[in-house]
């Protein structure tokens, strides 16, 4: 009996010991395996922020500045490495916008595989804000012109190298339409034949007198309804050259103030590298943002004579190549035409591709994986 007892007594305590011991390794199985998750997960962050970083970025598209061929809702890959990718120019928390303020860390670009070639369409920080290069808003257009360039619009027509720009499809301007006599252009037909929206969200057409309507239009939608027959003409919408607007002059930066709308800029050369500008009272303007804050020089200028860094002198040099860019969208596009040049340094890389896209909360099927042109 004694016997039993005491058996019954060690099955016990083995089995209490037993139970410790297998709670105790179990702990540790658990521990295991979150540190392992942990691991991973650290490590796969690591790996993404270097791939964005170095790579490729995925941007999303806000405004319609890029239509047609980039729409709001637009997923976007952006290939660093095409144009070579900057090392880190500030301390960012990766995946956010948020950055220790007033610091800035020496930086390089790594060679890329590529140069920014005529009419890419271009990821860059936008450069007329006032804040470290990388911290600057994402802008994307399309490179209209390279460095060495000359360029020249005349009645809302780009030319590059003393001819018309190349053709690419999706570039929509405004036009006046003329209608007979008691007729009148709804949003809904406007929309239907693939116009662009003008003055707001969901409105295609603006009436500016009795007949007369304002559209957003490729050549194909226009060539489309101008064969309507109750559209007796139609013509570009062209602002007159000597018109001034305060709201285009005055606008971020200092490119517009050398002129009078965005319809029209006398011809001018893209800066370049090495290039030897002489300053006038007519030129200034289009590359006072250059040389003082891209370029970092001090300038006063008084009765028309210039003064660079102390010197006396007219003649200035350029330190590295510069960009022009527009919208597809021209006249709802924000761009160089209004603040200039975009800097070497500020270039991000090449839009490839969509690789998803919202209209809204309804998925873009027909635009997954469209290439960009």
């Amino acid at each position: 009996m004694e016997e039993n007892k005491s058996t019954e007594a060690d099955e016990k305590k083995s089995s209490f010991g037993r139970s410790k011991k297998d709670k105790h390794t179990e702990e540790q199985q658990a521990k295991s395996w979150a540190r392992e998750w942990l691991d991973a997960l650290v490590f796969a962050f690591i790996v993404a922020a270097i791939l964005r970083q170095f790579l490729f970025g995925s941007y999303r598209i806000p405004t319609g500045s890029m239509e047609q061929d980039l729409l709001i809702g637009d997923m976007l890959i952006v290939s660093n490495v095409t144009y070579g990718p900057r090392t880190p120019m500030s301390v960012c928390v990766p995946f956010t916008s948020w950055c220790l303020p007033g610091i800035k860390l020496p930086w390089t670009r790594i060679p890329g595989y590529g140069d920014v070639e005529r009419n890419d369409v271009i990821v860059f920080n936008v450069p007329w804000e006032v804040k470290p290069i990388s911290q600057k808003t994402n802008y994307i257009k399309r490179a209209v012109g390279i460095p060495g360039d000359t360029l020249e619009l005349r009645d809302k027509v780009l030319y590059v190298n003393g001819e018309e720009e190349a053709y690419h499809e999706g570039v929509q301007k405004f036009y006046d339409v003329i209608v007979r006599d008691n007729v009148r252009l709804s949003d809904k037909k406007m929309e239907s034949v693939g116009a662009g929206t003008i003055g707001g969200n969901e409105r295609y057409v603006q009436q500016v007198a009795q007949n007369v309507y304002r559209v957003n239009l490729t050549k194909e939608v226009a060539d489309v309804v101008a064969s309507w027959p109750e559209v007796d003409s139609m013509a570009l919408f062209i602002i007159p050259e000597d018109q001034q607007l305060s709201g285009y002059t005055m606008s971020k930066g200092s490119f517009s103030q050398a002129f009078n709308n965005p319809d029209h800029f006398s011809a001018f050369v893209v800066p370049y590298e090495g290039q030897e500008i002489t300053l006038t009272k007519d030129n200034w303007y289009i590359y006072k943002d250059l040389i003082e804050r891209y370029e970092h020089n001090d300038v006063k200028v008084e009765n028309n004579a210039f003064v660079i860094n102390g010197e006396s002198t007219n003649k200035y040099v350029v330190k590295q190549d510069y960009y022009f860019g527009m919208g597809d969208n021209r006249d709802s596009s924000e761009d160089s035409r209004f603040w200039g040049f975009i800097p070497r340094d500020h270039m991000i890389g090449k839009a490839v591709l969509v690789w998803f896209s919202l209209d809204g909360a309804v998925p873009r099927f027909s635009r997954i994986f469209h290439l960009i042109d």
